[in-house]
């Protein structure tokens, strides 16, 4: 058993450094100050003093949803943030409208529940207040890590090496028990531990060429009270753009604009407007005779999405440990990202305590299968409706039932909507928002429910099952990954 696993078992350790001060890294840190003397958040940013976006998110202006799992999380983990949040502005959904447009049609849903809505920049900043009344956590601001300190035989993370930005660019090393990357895409883990002999796996990619454009608008006040959310899903098929409408603080909405493929959504003002004009829902034209932009629209690209795989390596360094975009990333249409770190730092407060409890070897590589069981399901998710687009590759370990589930799925929205079925509707994006696992909409019952529900299923049903009556479970076996 390495010193740090001894010392997680007998009792707090020193010091934890945390990479990276956006939300996966101080929900990290607040987990985690239960069992070190002092934890430290290093960044490259100074900390705003108000919900500002900062520069080292470039897609800080970009849309950002917790899902209701992520709420979940954060409010058992910061009891009464989202009254704080509030109380800054943020938009209260309760007795406003979600409305999705689809190829098949449109669903309108009351939200009855008291939730939220707001920008990344104030999540960020109220998440960042309530961190910074724990005693023994403290910001390291202005600084960009640069490497990792290691013990001689390189088995175990000692530090990180920092380099200050600024004229003066000093350079010192900051000891740690415990490292956890949280930098996002932009992580330079893999740089490092190459640099210390190791062999990576190759990650799984996901080639999407996606891009989104964003603009905010203010909003009058008598629309204000109607939507929460308006989602106008573009048909794969022809590459036509998906738009997201939608409030989030002080009396301001944003549009989105995404497509993949290298289809990019335009962030020139005039045909911006044009593309939003022609999202296939009437109800945007009349929002936009009411409301007036006050920003230019802004775009974000993102080449590829990854997984990485360190869990396979032949060594993993004690005292280290990678989650959030760092380890894999998601695409951001689908706001699964946020809630992806906040399960990941659940996980990982669930593997301390077992630790503490009754410790054993190799706790961070057990950490980081953990992880993995926790991506899995909503990678593939990932995959199988970005895959779904023209232009759109992977490359990777072998991807189970994309196909398949692509035109169960297909058959399952067409369903829902046609029969205004909000039930069904809602437990699919409660499966792709990580509340529920994919077994809720892929099992016997629920296929063969849809699949009678119209000619085309009945006759894929009749496909599947075959002259011998080839039972659904074994045909979901045999189709779909046995998430764990």
């Amino acid at each position: 058993m390495s010193d740090t696993n001894i010392a997680l078992a007998k009792g707090k350790m020193e010091r934890a450094v945390i990479i990276g001060g956006g939300i996966g890294g101080l929900l990290t840190a607040k987990v985690i100050s239960n069992y070190y003397e002092e934890v430290l958040i290093v960044d490259r940013d100074d900390f705003p003093e108000k919900p500002e976006n900062r520069s080292g998110i470039p897609q800080g202006f970009q849309p950002h949803r917790l899902t209701p799992r992520g709420k979940m999380i954060i409010e058992r983990l910061l009891p009464g943030l989202n009254e704080e949040l509030l109380e800054q502005g943020a938009a209260l959904t309760q007795n406003r409208v979600y409305r999705f447009t689809n190829p098949y049609g449109i669903l309108s849903m009351p939200n009855s529940e008291r939730d939220l809505m707001c920008s990344r920049a104030l999540l960020e900043w109220g998440i960042r207040q309530r961190i910074k009344e724990i005693t023994n956590i403290q910001f390291l601001s202005k600084h960009i890590v640069i490497g990792l300190q290691t013990s001689p035989d390189q088995m175990t993370v000692t530090g990180i090496h920092v380099k200050e930005r600024g004229q003066s660019r000093l350079q010192k090393v900051i000891n740690a028990d415990m490292v956890i990357d949280t930098s996002g895409r932009q992580s330079k883990l893999t740089n490092w531990l190459q640099e210390l002999g190791n062999k990576i796996p190759e990650p799984d990619v996901l080639k999407v060429s996606l891009g989104y454009s964003t603009r905010h608008y203010k909003m009058p006040s008598d629309l204000d009270q109607k939507w929460a959310l308006i989602h106008v899903e573009g048909c794969p098929a022809y590459s036509e753009n998906t738009g997201i409408f939608a409030m989030i603080e002080n009396n301001i909405a944003e549009m989105l604009i995404w497509n993949a493929g290298g289809n990019y959504p335009p962030i020139d003002a005039v045909e911006y407007e044009q593309a939003v004009a022609n999202l296939a829902d009437p109800i945007i034209n009349k929002i936009w005779e009411n409301i007036e932009p006050i920003t230019l629209p802004k775009g974000y690209r993102i080449k590829e999405l990854f997984r990485n795989h360190f869990e396979q390596m032949n060594r993993w360094p004690s005292g280290l440990l990678v989650l959030g975009d760092a380890l894999c990333n998601f695409d951001p249409i689908y706001g699964q990202g946020m809630t992806m770190a906040a399960v990941e730092v659940e996980v990982l407060e669930t593997c301390m305590q077992d630790q503490q409890a009754n410790p054993q070897s190799n706790f961070e590589r057990s950490v980081l299968h953990r992880f993995q069981e926790v991506i899995e399901p909503i990678w593939w998710l990932n995959c199988v409706a970005d895959l779904n687009r023209p232009g759109v590759e992977y490359e990777g370990q072998p991807l189970k039932g994309v196909s398949f589930a692509q035109k169960y799925f297909d058959l399952y929205i067409k369903h829902a909507t046609t029969e205004s079925d909000f039930n069904l509707f809602s437990l699919f994006w409660a499966v792709n928002s990580i509340l529920f696992s994919p077994s809720r909409i892929i099992n016997p019952q629920m296929m063969e429910n849809i699949l009678n529900g119209s000619n085309e299923g009945k006759k894929w049903l009749e496909e599947l099952t075959g002259e011998k009556g080839k039972e659904l479970e074994n045909v979901i076996s045999e189709n779909i990954p046995a998430f764990k």
